[in-house]
């Protein structure tokens, strides 16, 4: 085979060993950086058919609570995760994994969703009031870092 740039024919060897590799990759699995601004909270899921997982590392400067809201209605907290912290939480058929950020500053988390990510709907909402815990000083100051 004769390529009509020699100085390429390297890199099509390796692409083509590649693909086996790329095609053995779990599909659906998302990885992403998300921020999330002060006073929101970020949702994920909710709706799909399967159970999904989320590798979450808090790499801002901002404790955030992640809690479950499963599809019959209600919700509950999985962890709180401080600047630097890192936690697998795993996630119900139909549940929504709420990720609130009760700051004054912007938070910042890196994800790894897999399982069930096959409309796997993402958004923000205001933090509300009511599901924010009384007695903790994640709901009750700001967890801001100076």
């Amino acid at each position: 085979m004769r390529f009509a740039f020699p100085s390429l024919a390297p890199l099509r060897l390796v692409a083509l060993l590649a693909l086996p590799l790329l095609a053995a990759r779990p599909v659906g699995d998302i990885g992403s950086v998300t921020f999330i601004p002060a006073g929101k909270q970020f949702v994920l899921g909710g709706g799909q058919r399967g159970a999904f997982a989320v590798v979450a590392d808090n790499i801002g400067p901002v404790a955030v609570e992640i809690r479950e809201r499963p599809a019959g209605g209600g919700i509950f907290g999985k962890a709180v995760l401080q600047p630097g912290e890192k936690g697998k939480l795993r996630f119900l058929a139909g549940s929504t994994a709420v990720v609130l950020n009760p700051s004054r500053r912007e938070a910042k988390l890196s994800f790894f969703i897999s399982g069930d990510t096959k409309n796997l709907g993402m958004g923000y909402e205001a933090v509300q009031k009511s599901i924010l815990p009384a007695d903790t000083a994640l709901a009750t100051q700001s967890t801001d870092h100076k």
